[in-house]
């Protein structure tokens, strides 16, 4: 018998009404929901009725995602079922950790709140851009990238797909080197050139915030971002060096199946992640958690696994 992973979804991932349905037919996702509203007034109704250019604001962006993958983790939970080990995407790391009991709800809420606005901030101070570079090896983007001075390979998603951050009057000539060499560049839909090191003055506030909280030790197997591998010692460092780093997503999932998880939950808005791991091998069942439907078949299929 194989074990179960959750993964929590990452910025990018959100539309508008994401998590209404899932308030709707579980208390225990309202109960979320409830809570978080009372801590950051307005989060349910930015979820549930916020335009997309207000869910693409950072600030508003990662209370959001963190509040509608709590809630899933809490429908699940409410339904029996629970993770042998976890790991989020960026900001769905601090999902996982909260999942994980590393922070109580409350901090976790903090730190991505913080997180937020830290990231929205450093920004602002120069304008970026991302964008998923396509159909080339790791290698081959590391390359194009090297030919430009503020281009940067940040998020290593599956073979064949590698996300970059640049200064953002550098994406067109990018795009077109990309091109040249075979691939295909497509923009992302965030605001900011994450996990690089636009992002330099993100991390450290962030370790300042961290400082302030009480973080604790998982209670299951959670993958870092900045390592690919299992935490092990004081998260803290690892958590706010992660903001300006690469994000080794194929390393988490690779590592993830050598630990014996032939499952994964994905959890938040949309299945980008599903699709990565199926990239990254096809053997491992996926599931994606958005709606009542897709609850009811993960309950179904999954808790007996």
């Amino acid at each position: 018998m194989g074990k179960i992973a959750f993964v929590f979804a990452g910025q990018g991932a959100q539309y508008p009404g994401m998590g209404q349905e899932l308030a709707q037919c579980s208390p225990a996702a309202a109960e979320i929901f409830a809570k978080l509203d009372a801590l950051r007034p307005g989060t349910s109704a930015q979820c549930f009725g916020g335009t997309d250019e207000e869910l693409k604001e950072t600030k508003n962006t990662q209370p959001c995602m963190f509040a509608v993958e709590l809630a899933a983790a809490a429908a699940l939970e409410e339904g029996g079922l629970r993770a042998d080990m976890a790991a989020g995407f960026s900001l769905g790391e601090i999902g996982a950790l909260t999942y994980t009991r590393a922070v109580d709800l409350e901090t976790g809420f903090h730190l991505v709140c913080r997180r937020g606005e830290l990231m929205q901030a450093a920004a602002e101070e120069q304008p970026t851009a991302m964008a998923a570079v396509l159909k080339l090896s790791n290698e081959e983007v590391e390359q194009v990238c090297a030919q430009f001075a503020q281009v940067y390979p940040v998020n290593y998603n599956c073979p064949g797909q590698v996300s970059v951050a640049c200064a953002k009057e550098q994406l067109a000539p990018f795009s077109a080197a990309v091109k040249a060499a075979g691939g295909r560049a497509l923009p992302l839909k965030v605001r900011g050139g994450f996990h690089s090191p636009f992002m330099a003055t993100a991390a450290q506030g962030f370790a300042q915030v961290l400082e302030e909280c009480r973080v604790g030790q998982p209670e299951m197997p959670l993958y870092s971002n900045r390592t690919g591998a299992v935490y092990e010692g004081d998260p803290k460092p690892l958590l706010s060096q992660q903001i300006a780093s690469p994000v080794r997503w194929e390393t988490i999932v690779r590592d993830m199946i050598a630990a014996g998880a032939d499952t994964f939950v994905e959890l938040g808005p949309g299945k980008t992640l599903c699709g990565l791991i199926e990239k990254i091998d096809k053997t491992v069942k996926t599931y994606a958690l958005s709606t009542q439907a897709d609850l009811e078949t993960i309950l179904k299929e999954v808790k007996g696994c």
